[in-house]
């Protein structure tokens, strides 16, 4: 339901000021235009516009429970109903209070012109009604269709968090278990790995950004469950600039990037394969991250979902809008993925 605007303060003031400059005006007008004293002038003005005032909160109260969609006859008939209904109460308070002939017959004569000034208040202010609750529709529209929106962004991308881990888990399980006849001393290890690395997984939440010096910590105890899977075909260099650990980013960000330069350097070879990672501040000041892996052209890429990269490509859209942060490219047998972070202000 929309608010009454008369319990807005600032409106509430605006209402309250320009009904006695129009009183003043009113007593002003009856004083020095038409020769009365000062008792009726000024009675004539608080009778008259204390009504009138009255009955435009309540036109305007009206509307909140009942606004006619594009059927303005009724919206005039009801200016209309309350003018005459303003005029006759006034009118007979006045008769009432002010006892003189003259006043009468002015009273009388003016019905007119009151009428006139009445429906035009009256009308004015049901106008303003309708704009203040249409106005306050619309941001309630627009705050739900929001809410609806960001809901929406947080459902996905707590599903795209979900969905990389048993992606990541299935890996990581056919390995122990492959393991645990051949070397159950490797096996051990790496399930204490896995067990530090899912830990640090589940303190992480979506909204809660990290440093970037807290991502590479965590990315490092991946690498180092993806080692022992590897042994020694897999070597990795991280150079990180000191003006970047404090940057901030999403979490789990790097790992299914990684996960995917392993998959492309290591698969189909028996050779060691070196995966870089840097990370840099550009120049417009976005944490920038570069990883690289070499991959045999002349091999087939593996099967599989390719899941990784498209999840995070559709995590930075749903928290920046852009489309632009993750990008891939080939420079003869070197693959490269640049993501950028935005830095907030927050």
């Amino acid at each position: 339901m929309a608010t009454y605007p008369l319990k807005n303060k600032a409106f509430l003031c605006a209402f309250i000021i320009l009904w006695i400059i129009w009183g003043v005006i009113h007593t002003v007008v009856l004083y020095y235009s038409f020769g009365f004293d000062i008792y009726t002038a000024v009675t004539d003005s608080l009778v008259s516009n204390i009504f009138l005032a009255c009955s435009c909160a309540l036109i305007s109260y009206i509307f909140i429970f009942y606004r006619p969609e594009g059927n303005y006859l009724f919206t005039i008939i009801e200016i209309l109903a309350i003018t005459i209904l303003w005029l006759i109460i006034s009118n007979v308070s006045l008769s009432n209070i002010v006892h003189s002939a003259g006043y009468a017959v002015f009273l009388k004569k003016s019905l007119l012109i009151r009428f006139l000034i009445g429906c035009l208040i009256i009308g004015w202010v049901a106008v303003l009604s309708l704009f203040w609750y249409s106005s306050e529709e619309q941001e309630e529209h627009m705050r739900l269709h929001e809410s609806t929106e960001k809901l929406a962004r947080e459902a996905e991308l707590f599903k795209l968090r979900q969905q990389l881990q048993p992606h990541f888990l299935f890996n990581s399980l056919n390995s122990i278990s492959a393991l645990i006849v051949v070397q159950p001393e490797e096996a051990r290890t790496m399930i204490q790995q896995l067990s530090d690395f899912l830990r640090g997984t589940l303190k992480k939440e979506e909204n809660q950004w990290v440093t970037a010096d807290e991502e590479i910590q965590h990315l490092k105890l991946y690498l180092d469950i993806e080692k022992v899977r590897f042994s020694h075909r897999l070597e990795t260099l991280i150079e990180m600039d000191e003006a970047t650990r404090n940057f901030k980013l999403p979490p789990m960000l790097l790992q299914p990037i990684v996960e995917n330069a392993i998959k492309f350097g290591l698969y189909d070879t028996t050779e060691q394969v070196a995966i870089s990672i840097q990370v840099l501040k550009n120049a417009n000041n976005e944490l920038t991250i570069h990883v690289k892996n070499p991959f045999d052209k002349q091999t087939n890429v593996p099967q599989g979902t390719g899941f990784g990269l498209s999840s995070i490509s559709r995590r930075l859209y749903l928290l920046f809008a852009r489309n632009d942060l993750l990008e891939t490219s080939t420079n003869g047998n070197i693959f490269n993925t640049t993501l950028r972070i935005p830095q907030t202000n927050d």
